[in-house]
């Protein structure tokens, strides 16, 4: 009788080999996400510092501001000091109140969180989707059906009393939401939509920018991202007075006066400065060069990874274009506790690993808000490591 054929199993050391040979051969150390700087950023630099304008106003604000809309689809956009302040002030804008809850992904940077947070409103964290670790649709479409109901014009969790006033949905990684669902049941409950773009500009959903699917939008421009300004964020939208309102409010709501200081009601200093605005015109201009390297080592990772068992690289959603920013590998669930050797293997070799963030409800300062069942969010936490993923790391060619 024929021996039977032992199933290949997972195996730590093929892993972390097969992700060297993705990288360039003389890459001895392969970072998380370093900027990369091949284009006027110098110039740009230089120009701005002779001309004396390096906080919140100077030409290159306005530059940066009308690239950023034109890069993300939108008629305005508006340049803050960062992704945080950029969704603050959104969720200002769309009227979220003290006491309300905002529905928000549990798998997400704390940011998305702390936002809601900063205007005396909870989370109420929500499931993923296996495909986009975004938001699910379709589950949160039975969870609002179980706890929510319509009254007086407003959406009422039956739970706790308080109104459910907008939903956050997070573009993971880079990869898009499914938005035309989540978009129908926003409406079907009137929920007032901001889209956290923070981690997706360049990503598109069916051929559209994230970032233009809602009426607000927050973009982010740290160190880590695609493109950066050194810290820095922006507020995207088509509504020209939520583009005007958005405006006011991140410049401490001063009135226009050639000498008077006037401010009509509590604002905020969040003004992007114009030196950093400078460095994002540059990066800009080389944004779709980005797109491409990142594509091109995303498929790299891809192929290293196609015949390893026990493990299966994230790819973009099929109705949408992912810019890649943050690449990924899953861990069967049967080799979920492996992880973490993986992590420590990985970083030994040189290779910038990380896990997931942890998820919303595990944080102290928020364990206690109201949630749904989290199955597919705490699978992803523990089974997810992401993959250095910079520029400058694509192969020859790439970008």
């Amino acid at each position: 009788m024929a021996q039977a054929r032992l199933k290949p199993v997972f195996d730590i050391d093929r892993t972390v080999d097969a992700l060297r040979r993705a990288l360039p051969a003389d890459a001895a150390r392969a970072p998380l996400h370093e900027p990369r700087f091949a284009g006027r950023e110098w110039d740009y630099l230089k120009e701005c510092l002779a001309s004396s304008f390096v906080s919140s106003v100077g030409a290159f604000v306005t530059r940066f501001e009308q690239q950023m809309a034109e890069a993300a689809g939108t008629a305005r956009a508006i340049a803050v000091v960062n992704g945080t302040a950029a969704l603050h002030v959104c969720l200002l804008l769309a009227g979220v109140r003290t006491e309300d809850e905002v529905l928000a992904p549990a798998l997400t940077f704390v940011a998305t969180a702390n936002a809601i947070r900063y205007c005396g409103a909870l989370p109420h964290f929500v499931d993923a989707d296996a495909v986009t670790l975004g938001v699910d649709p379709e589950r949160l479409a039975d969870h609002l059906r179980a706890v929510g109901e319509r009254r007086g014009g407003e959406t009422i969790n039956r739970r706790t009393g308080r109104r459910i006033a907008a939903i956050v949905p997070m573009h993971t990684f880079g990869h898009p939401v499914d938005m035309e669902p989540l978009l129908a049941l926003a409406e079907e409950w009137g929920l007032f939509v901001i889209e956290d773009a923070t981690e997706s500009l360049g990503s598109r959903y069916k051929g559209r920018p994230t970032g233009a699917w809602s009426r607000l939008a927050a973009f982010s421009f740290n160190g880590n991202k695609i493109i950066t300004t050194g810290g820095g964020g922006a507020i995207t939208t088509d509504d020209e007075r939520l583009a005007q309102a958005a405006k006011h409010l991140t410049t401490t709501a001063k009135l226009p006066h050639p000498w008077a200081f006037v401010h009509d009601q509590v604002g905020f200093n969040y003004r992007m400065p114009n030196l950093n605005a400078a460095l994002g015109c540059a990066q800009l201009e080389q944004l779709a060069e980005f797109l491409a390297a990142k594509r091109a080592l995303a498929e790299r990772y891809r192929e290293a990874l196609a015949d390893l068992p026990g493990v299966s690289f994230v790819a973009e959603p099929p109705f949408a274009r992912s810019n890649y920013w943050l690449n990924a590998l899953l861990l069967d669930e049967r080799h979920a506790g492996e992880r973490e050797g993986l992590l420590q293997r990985c970083n030994e070799a040189g290779l910038a690993c990380r896990p997931a963030w942890t998820l919303m409800h595990r944080l102290p300062m928020y364990r206690d808000c109201p949630r749904m069942d989290l199955p597919v969010a705490e699978s992803i936490e523990r089974r997810l490591v992401n993959l250095p993923s910079g520029v400058g790391l694509a192969p020859a060619g790439g970008g």
